[in-house]
């Protein structure tokens, strides 16, 4: 059985829970009060298996699922056997990094609360980016002719998350988003020279001057 679809089940089942019960919901979600007031930090972590709704659930475990069978895949390509474990440490640790901007900035705001897997979801994306950043990638309702590859994909995206993030408004954490795939990068960047004896960096370099030059 896979990483990705054990971390897809605890998710579904933890989210499920926490729709029916309120007190799990609070006990769970990222408050940065209760993390500066009574060091509950366990919330960086348990706050990613939580969601709003359905729809909130739905859409980032159906990207995960999507992305992270094929990211486990290419680790265990470069990491060899101990490359699912790179992946899982990868997960968790994005679930941490992409909340500490966020947190820094609301530790003393009491009406602030955040919640969902998508700044993980966003590193799993990003880990797929790097290592493989020819690979077309679209929307889900959009045919596959409009697909583009995934290091142009990415670069929009994180433009995208930019502006809307400087924009504020709405409920959706953009600063986790670009934060967890940015981690999503640094992550297999820095591992895969140190644990791999692989250059990744250089690998993604090369592809993506190799498209430029296709031209």
């Amino acid at each position: 059985m896979s990483i990705t679809f054990i971390i897809l089940i605890v998710t579904c089942g933890i989210s499920i829970m926490a729709f029916r019960n309120k007190k799990l919901l609070d006990d769970l979600i990222f408050y940065p009060p209760a993390i500066s007031e009574r060091q509950q930090y366990y919330r960086f972590f348990t706050c990613g298996f939580i969601h709003a709704n359905f729809a909130h659930l739905a859409f980032n475990m159906y990207s995960f699922w999507i992305f992270g069978e094929y990211v486990e895949i290419l680790f265990m390509t470069v990491f060899g056997p101990a490359g699912r474990w790179y992946y899982l440490l990868m997960y968790i640790s994005a679930l941490v990094v992409c909340l500490l901007p966020t947190y820094f900035k609301n530790k003393n705001n009491y009406h602030y609360r955040s919640l969902g897997a998508s700044g993980a979801v966003s590193a799993v994306i990003f880990a797929f980016i790097f290592l493989n950043p020819l690979q077309g990638i679209g929307l889900v309702f959009l045919p596959r002719e409009f697909m583009i590859p995934g290091f142009i994909f990415g670069f929009l995206y994180l433009v995208l998350s930019s502006y809307l993030d400087k924009k504020g408004g709405g409920n959706i954490n953009h600063s986790a988003h670009i934060w967890g795939a940015v981690y999503g990068i640094a992550f297999p960047m820095i591992t895969g020279p140190l644990f791999a004896g692989r250059n990744l960096l250089s690998r993604f370099l090369e592809a993506v001057q190799s498209y430029f030059v296709s031209f």
